[in-house]
């Protein structure tokens, strides 16, 4: 049941996105649904071993890196999925930020803590 509220409250955070950010389109709450499962996967299975593999930059910029593996996972799900635009990189770096706070502030609203 937590998993599916988690779900659902990421789709609803990416349709809030749309109007804090406008550049970035989504067509439809299902096509939200559908983001939102695309971009747990990606997070879950790409996300980690481009981790792993820019480890050495990310120690550099003492972890400032990982937002550019995060907004490229945000362009990878847009690019991939069918009624989801980003007009360009650095809209998704801005974008999986702001996304990532209004999942986090919905998230902690919502279910509390666990």
């Amino acid at each position: 049941m937590n998993l599916l509220a988690v779900w659902l409250i990421n789709a609803v955070s990416l349709l809030l996105l749309t109007y804090l950010m406008p550049s970035i389109k989504v067509e439809n709450f299902t096509t939200a649904l559908v983001i939102a499962l695309v971009l747990g996967l990606v997070n879950v299975l790409i996300r980690p071993v481009l981790l792993i593999l820019t480890l050495p930059v990310n120690l550099l910029t003492l972890g400032l890196f990982t937002l550019v593996i995060n907004g490229f996972c945000f362009w990878l799900v847009a690019e991939v999925v069918k009624g989801f635009s980003v007009p360009g990189f650095g809209s998704a770096i801005i974008g999986a930020l702001v996304y990532s706070l209004i999942a986090w502030a919905a998230s902690a609203m919502l279910l509390g803590k666990d």
